[in-house]
């Protein structure tokens, strides 16, 4: 059995112009949630991060072992967000909202996650674990773009794709996306690849 590579499959949806903002309609597509509140460096993150990674290849093998599909995990994602979004900046990274996300194959199910919990929490790799839920992701229409760079210079970038949004008659509609495609500890910052991606409905 061929193993299902999601990267592939939504190739469009994970190869956007690092030149240019572009416009993209999204399914509904299940990941794999942590929730939480703080400064992306805090602890609460990083063990989210720890239990998505734990979890997402506890439930591959798990499937691989029983003779069911074999597929790639996908990377790091998150949403961020403030109750109020005209607040929303880089200086007050301690009032962020966030969910930690990973994409899943479709048949990824509850009971297959729940009994994933189990294992790793048993194993000490899920600090997280019971926090950790299935949930369908509809963003429809997205504008985005590939960032090269550290995440702290972000800012002009999300604030020229908001720009764009207005310019192209569209209001942003749903929470900052992003797609983290290197790994920060194996690439100098300036070389960070980070996919920015914006929900939006019609003005």
């Amino acid at each position: 059995m061929e193993k299902i590579d999601l990267r592939k499959q939504y190739k469009p949806f994970y190869s956007p112009s690092s030149h240019e903002f572009s416009f993209v309609h999204l399914p509904a597509m299940t990941y794999l949630m942590v929730d939480g509140h703080g400064n992306p460096n805090s602890r609460l993150y990083i063990d989210a991060i720890q239990t998505l990674y734990s979890l997402s290849y506890t439930l591959k093998f798990a499937l691989k072992k029983s003779g069911g599909p074999d597929f790639t995990v996908m990377g790091l994602e998150s949403l961020w967000w403030m109750p109020d979004m005209t607040q929303f900046s880089l200086e007050r990274k301690d009032d962020w909202d966030w969910t930690a996300i990973i994409l899943q194959p479709d048949f990824v199910s509850p009971a297959m996650l729940k009994s994933a919990v189990i294992d790793c929490t048993a194993k000490g790799k899920a600090p997280l674990g019971s926090q950790a839920r299935l949930e369908l992701l509809d963003e429809g229409d997205c504008v985005q773009i590939l960032y090269f760079g550290p995440y702290a210079d972000e800012a002009p970038v999300i604030a020229g794709m908001h720009a764009f949004i207005h310019d192209q008659g569209y209001l942003p509609n749903g929470k900052h996306h992003e797609i983290y495609l290197s790994d920060v500890r194996k690439v100098a910052p300036e070389k960070n690849k980070t996919i920015l991606r914006q929900p939006v409905r019609k003005a």
